[in-house]
């Protein structure tokens, strides 16, 4: 059994024609699930909007909070060109937020693994400023929630979206209590995420690949650097960050996967614990983004 949190909510965060962050994303993803339904036992589930104010400040700055919320109030606007605020922007916002909380509890009552749904993605966004469509610091925040929960001691997290998370690395990177672990594209956007930064205590692990790299490279790196890595932390809770633009299908990575090795990326992850949160990141080639959730589902599923 999986978890599955969406809202169709989520389709009014609005960023314009031929953006690759679009609401069809989600819709192809959903299709693409429901369509397997039969033979996934998947439990489909509602977020619940929270009062969050208090919480975001834990990791935006407040003149950011405000400037967002104003932008959206106001018709829209944007950061960085690339990451729209709509007037519906804030909201959605928030919920995906509250998703990704209500993924944690979810994963914690269950002990096993729940897929967020959500957008917008948050693994870029900074203290205080949104960048590469990502306004909120989704995994970020559901990492330092899950830890003022009874017998969470360390949380993971695990970002494999081609993109460095540096907005969640620069969230978490201080706390002895979560470990974060991005395996990514460089050099490559947004030019984060060296090798050598290992954070204060040693809770940073940053694994690059090239242009061109397959499963053939990813897995041995799985294997003998992330998984012993997340292993020994001993979490108990791993998040995953999870996009799906290093298909060789997705124009906005140069990474050559493809939709069922993510299916094999799942199964050593679960090796680690089955109280693993999925968050929905990048990913904006439609078909495999949608195969590639369905793999991961499908793993989960399989290896109960």
């Amino acid at each position: 059994m999986i978890s599955v949190i969406y809202s169709d909510k989520f389709l009014l965060h609005k960023t314009g024609h031929n953006h690759p962050e679009r609401p069809e994303r989600l819709l192809a993803v959903v299709a693409a699930l429901r369509e397997k339904n039969n033979c996934l036992a998947i439990q489909w589930l509602e977020p619940n909007l929270r009062n969050l104010d208090l919480r975001l400040q834990q990791i935006h700055h407040p003149d950011y909070l405000q400037k967002v919320y104003k932008m959206a109030k106001s018709g829209g606007g944007n950061f960085y060109g690339d990451t729209i605020v709509s007037p519906a922007s804030y909201d959605v916002a928030l919920l995906a937020v509250s998703a990704w909380m209500d993924g944690v509890d979810c994963t914690l009552v269950t002990g096993q693994p729940t897929f967020v749904l959500a957008r917008p993605p948050g693994h870029h966004a900074l203290f205080d400023t949104g960048m590469g469509f990502c306004l909120f610091a989704n995994a970020a925040l559901a990492a330092h929630y899950a830890l003022e929960l009874p017998n969470i001691k360390r949380v993971a997290i695990l970002d494999w979206d081609v993109h460095h998370g540096n907005g969640t690395q620069e969230l978490v990177e201080n706390n002895p209590r979560i470990a974060f672990c991005s395996i990514h594209q460089a050099p490559f956007f947004p030019f984060t995420g060296r090798e050598t930064e290992r954070g204060m205590h040693n809770n940073v692990l940053n694994v690059r690949v090239k242009a061109g790299d397959t499963i053939r490279e990813y897995e041995p790196l799985f294997q003998e650097k992330i998984i012993p890595f997340l292993s020994n932390f001993q979490p108990d809770l791993l998040i995953i960050s999870a996009g799906y633009d290093a298909n060789k299908a997705d124009s906005l990575g140069w990474v050559n996967l493809q939709p069922t090795d993510y299916g094999i990326l799942t199964k050593l992850c679960l090796k680690v614990t089955r109280k693993i949160l999925f968050g929905l990141e990048g990913g904006y080639e439609l078909n495999s983004l949608s195969q590639s959730i369905v793999s991961t589902v499908e793993a989960c599923i399989i290896s109960t």
